[in-house]
């Protein structure tokens, strides 16, 4: 199964459905990657937002903490689970599929 079709599993809908949003659009892919700091408490991070993409993929490493979510107002830390990927929706998914899941 592909990664839309597990998206598409975990929303309760179709897996052409979520294909279908994808089709007529331009795909890209950006890796970054953010080396520990070797002074964890001079860290600034990054200011709150949104990822205005589709689909982010997170590896955490190290079990390096930091990763958070913000749900219903309130900011939540993504526990590192070793050797495991974060799959983040973001705005142009969560944008796609308001009409879809409802």
């Amino acid at each position: 199964m592909t990664l839309l079709g597990l998206i598409a599993k975990a929303l309760k809908i179709e897996e052409r459905e979520i294909e279908e949003m994808f089709d007529d659009g331009m795909q890209a892919v950006r890796l970054t990657y953010y080396p520990p700091c070797p002074q964890p408490k001079k860290v600034m991070g990054l200011t709150a937002h949104s990822d205005a993409t589709g689909i982010t993929i997170l590896l955490q490493v190290n079990g390096v903490q930091g990763f958070q979510v913000k749900r219903d107002g309130i900011w939540i830390p993504v526990n590192v689970l070793p050797d495991a990927f974060v799959v983040n929706v973001g705005d142009v998914l969560e944008i796609t599929t308001i009409d879809v899941c409802g």
